[in-house]
């Protein structure tokens, strides 16, 4: 039996427990949770381990007496560092929920905290391992493309109303979409380009489309305009364009808050400089619907390009200088393209001993450092450099 504790048992992770972890090894128990809401995370306990599992303060006291075998970060996103610096203090493999942190206060007290640390860590990066951005990396790695010289990274995300009309649309705990989203993006990124991220200049649209003048709390339930608003329950329904079925706040408030006080982006976008000398572009936006979604990368260099997209699950090599063009076709149904079956393998060979972790805590530092280079750059219209880490 491999022994659980958990730190912050919300929605993402219990998910990743049950459907994840327990794919690949169904012995994983839940033993000890620290989680300030034991209501909501009782309710969420799988049924083998709601006789057993004991709460606990904190770390310290859990770590002391649940006899633990690994540990898990699911906090809110502004308290996974807090956490992941606690848990570095224990020889115990971490599966560590992304942003791995949403300042740059948090990011470099983790890497000091992790500096002569022990503590092997699974960050939730599931892009990086996913077949097909496997199957991309090894194509650059073949020579498909030469050096690669240049990447593109897209994401219009089809359920991006889920930053404006549920908790993430709390600024306080996100700290915007570069953290929440494209760490992922930066990550797969360097992990394709084989370099890490050393200048960015972005720029993030907000409240152009979603926040606004509506009063601070109105749902839809009690909103005038229900019938005729494209966000109200009933007409997410009938359009099929997708978010939350039911009653939730609204899109268009102003306790989503402003470009001045804060507020998650519309869309936003940044150019990247890699240490290779190469350089790419990537581009999230987030009132896209539908067939619209689209989310994968574009690497070229002299002598050929290799792109793919999760959506149409497909990766396509064009030799520049043959008549050649390879489709590939991915397999489809699974969590995060297949990722998170990878993360929670890796994960589990961690605390049995075997293998190495393919996202480390080093490379959950790269994508937030990267990340706020561009939240700063967004911010102040200037090129940002990237605090850069060698482990």
């Amino acid at each position: 039996m491999i022994r659980l504790g958990v730190l912050g048992h919300g929605g993402r992770i219990s998910g990743v427990i049950k459907h994840c972890l327990r794919a690949v090894e169904p012995d994983v128990r839940v033993v000890g949770i620290v989680d300030p809401d034991e209501a909501g995370a009782r309710a969420r306990l799988d049924e083998r381990d709601k006789a057993d599992v004991a709460f606990y303060r904190n770390l310290k006291e859990m770590a002391r007496q649940a006899r633990l075998d690994a540990l898990a970060v699911g906090t809110r996103c502004n308290l996974h560092a807090v956490y992941a610096a606690q848990a570095a203090a224990y020889d115990l493999p971490l599966y560590l929920e992304k942003p791995i942190a949403t300042s740059m206060k948090q990011a470099t007290a983790l890497e000091r905290a992790f500096a002569k640390s022990k503590c092997q860590v699974v960050v939730s990066f599931p892009l990086r391992v996913s077949p097909l951005c496997v199957l991309a990396r090894e194509r650059i790695e073949e020579g498909a493309v030469g050096s690669p010289q240049h990447v593109l990274g897209v994401n219009y995300v089809p359920y991006g109303t889920c930053y404006f009309d549920g908790w993430y649309r709390d600024y306080s705990i996100t700290q915007g979409l570069f953290l929440q989203k494209a760490t992922h993006d930066f990550d797969y990124m360097m992990y394709l380009m084989g370099s890490p991220i050393v200048r960015v200049m972005a720029m993030a649209t907000k409240g152009r489309v979603f926040g606004g003048k509506k009063r601070a709390g109105l749902v839809c339930s009690k909103c005038d305009e229900a019938d005729t608003c494209l966000e109200s329950p009933q007409n997410r329904k009938r359009n099929l364009s997708g978010g939350a079925g039911g009653d939730h706040p609204c899109v268009f408030g102003k306790d989503i808050g402003t470009p001045v006080t804060g507020m998650n982006e519309d869309s936003s976008s940044a150019l990247l400089e890699f240490a290779s000398g190469a350089h790419g572009a990537y581009t999230q936006v987030f009132y896209s619907r539908r067939d619209a979604a689209t989310r994968g990368a574009t690497v070229s260099g002299y002598l050929g390009t290799v792109s793919f997209d999760w959506y149409t699950n497909q990766l396509k090599r064009v030799r520049h200088h043959a008549p050649f063009t390879d489709v590939t076709k991915a397999g489809e149904g699974q969590s995060h393209f297949g990722g998170d079956y990878e993360l929670a393998v890796d994960f589990i060979n961690l605390v049995k001993g075997k293998g190495e972790s393919r996202t480390p805590i080093w490379a959950g530092l790269r994508s937030v450092y990267s990340c706020l280079a561009a939240k700063e750059s967004a911010e102040t219209g200037k090129a940002v450099a990237v605090r850069q880490v060698t482990g």
